[in-house]
């Protein structure tokens, strides 16, 4: 009985743990300035190079085993770092996207909830990329696939746009993303 209430007690945890970080809630709290200053560029298409079966197949086929182990793992943990930013960015722009949704204009308030929508689906992806990108570390011939990881992201950077556009007609919008 006292087995089944501590694994009890400890999922209930780990739900809440995956509630607030899928929510953004563990990122600093400030103003919708400070959130945006705090947004970090990352280069889609450099992780996407990174996790790219056909390089490593590449790899693979000219480089010594010993080799080839060595920069696979390298290069699993640059895409983890990749991963961990996209989803620090995510936590960010969903904070953003929940204060635009309280917006008069519905079109600001849909762009913000597409935001919203797709920071979560992000942070649910690097939840789940995460582990399987260490696994690929241990296993280099065992594909990482991104499921969509970097098409959320690059949705996410449009819509931000959008929504800069929609509630800022006046300014131009830096990217940070």
């Amino acid at each position: 009985m006292t087995t089944s209430l501590i694994f009890a007690f400890i999922g209930l945890l780990v739900l809440v743990l995956i509630l607030l970080l899928a929510k953004g809630h563990l990122t600093t709290h400030g103003d919708l300035q400070e959130l945006a200053a705090q947004l970090r560029p990352v280069d889609v298409a450099a992780f996407c190079n990174l996790i790219s079966e056909s390089e490593q197949k590449f790899l693979y086929d000219r480089l010594p085993p010993s080799e080839f182990r060595t920069i696979h793992r390298e290069r699993m943990l640059a895409a983890v770092d990749y991963v961990r930013g996209a989803s620090r960015n995510a936590a960010i722009l969903i904070r953003l996207g929940e204060s635009a949704r309280q917006h008069s204009d519905p079109a600001i308030r849909d762009t913000a909830q597409k935001l919203v929508d797709d920071g979560l689906r992000l942070r649910l992806f690097a939840l789940q990329l995460v582990p399987r990108l260490y696994l690929s570390m241990a296993f280099p011939r065992l594909s990482p696939a991104s499921d969509g990881i970097a098409d959320t992201y690059d949705s996410m950077s449009r819509y931000v746009v959008t929504l800069g556009r929609l509630q800022f007609p006046t300014h131009e919008m830096s990217s940070a993303l």
